[in-house]
């Protein structure tokens, strides 16, 4: 069911000067700012060999990206997303052994414009997991 790794996400308080960091620091290339307010972020993407860093930083006072913060002060992983063919069969197959989605368990168009689901990170040995539409 898991495919490829499609991203890890980062979340920071400064997209800008985190997006610096990568492309002037690093020699990574940063895509533009993408916001996303049904999300409550603002996005950027930096495109490695083998998979992408998603920047996340928040978008509006109710952003679950600000909520993070406030725990995290430095900002840091926020999660991990993994390509499914089919989003709603993989949703139905973690539902069923126990796995808990988040939201009303609907897809929502993510950054890419492709569905994605989140899962809880309580059973994911802590980490907040990202399901995308390949």
């Amino acid at each position: 069911m898991i495919g490829r790794l499609n991203h890890v996400a980062i979340a920071v308080r400064d997209l800008a000067a985190a997006s610096a960091l990568y492309r002037d620091t690093m020699g990574a290339d940063v895509s533009a700012p993408q916001p996303l307010p049904e999300h409550g972020v603002t996005v950027v993407f930096i495109t490695l060999p083998n998979t992408k860093i998603e920047l996340l930083e928040p978008l509006g006072s109710n952003s679950p990206i600000a909520k993070f913060l406030e725990k995290n002060p430095d900002g840091g992983m926020h999660h991990i997303c993994y390509e499914v063919d089919d989003i709603f069969a993989a949703r139905n197959r973690l539902k069923q052994a126990g796995a808990r989605v988040l939201g009303d368990g609907e897809p929502k168009i993510g950054a890419h414009g492709k569905p994605v689901l989140f899962l809880h990170p309580k059973d994911f040995s802590g980490t907040l997991v990202e399901l995308e539409q390949a």
